[in-house]
């Protein structure tokens, strides 16, 4: 049932109390900061630009830091992290059937080069990230590398970035992954319009004080495994 203009903004209201009764309790229950503005964990003290004085969060280990206090979304302070050498990859796969795989393969796709135009698709979408997820940082990406391999019914896309930077590029390849995939079903559609797009997974990230993450390890297979960019 679809709520007329009143009861939506009522509800939006209501919804908002909420949200801020939950944030008040969870911070005022783990840091003493002024009244109404608890926050998570040690909060350090400053003065705002008109002398205020406001409280800002040291977010705890694991929460959601893309969040400020209050629930708000805010984009996270890198500048005090140090500039290092990050490296992300991500895969992800295209099911389909075995006849059109057979296709791609023989370059018998009626739009051209399937695997040449999903390559640089991704690339170009490893650097254009930000511009698609809000919160993501802006980095000088130094190297992006995208590779596939043709099964009997899918074809896996790797997508390998890099750069030395304040935070990862895990987000970027991903996005290349996921650009690529959606590239390869554009060029193929007319094909086979029962393709299914799945499996896009961080496989690797390297650099950071979270240091590193291998999927491989978590699921027990060889590293090797995959495409060896």
């Amino acid at each position: 049932m679809l709520l007329g203009a009143a009861e939506a903004g009522r509800a939006a209201v209501a919804f908002r109390q909420r949200t801020l009764q939950f944030y008040y309790k969870r911070n005022t229950e783990t840091s003493k900061g002024p009244p109404g503005v608890g926050t998570p964990g040690p909060a350090e003290r400053s003065r705002g630009p008109h002398g205020r004085r406001h409280y800002t969060p040291a977010m705890p280990d694991g929460g959601l830091t893309h969040l400020d206090p209050l629930g708000r979304a805010r984009m996270v302070d890198v500048a005090p992290k140090e500039q290092t050498h990050r490296r992300a990859v991500a895969r992800g796969r295209v099911h389909m059937a075995p006849e059109t795989t057979s296709l791609v393969a023989k370059g018998a796709i009626g739009k051209g080069d399937v695997l040449s135009v999903a390559r640089v698709a991704g690339i170009q979408a490893a650097k254009r990230a930000p511009d698609l997820i809000p919160l993501c940082h802006p980095l000088l990406v130094s190297s992006v590398l995208v590779n596939f391999q043709i099964a009997d019914a899918f074809i896996e896309v790797e997508a390998h970035v890099e750069t030395v930077d304040r935070t990862g590029v895990e987000m970027e390849a991903l996005t290349a992954c996921s650009v690529a995939a959606l590239t390869i079903y554009d060029m193929c559609k007319s094909a086979d319009r029962s393709m299914v797009i799945g499996d896009i997974t961080l496989w690797e990230k390297t650099g950071g004080r979270s240091g590193t993450y291998r999927r491989a390890a978590e699921l027990g297979i060889d590293e090797d495994d995959g495409l060896g960019l």
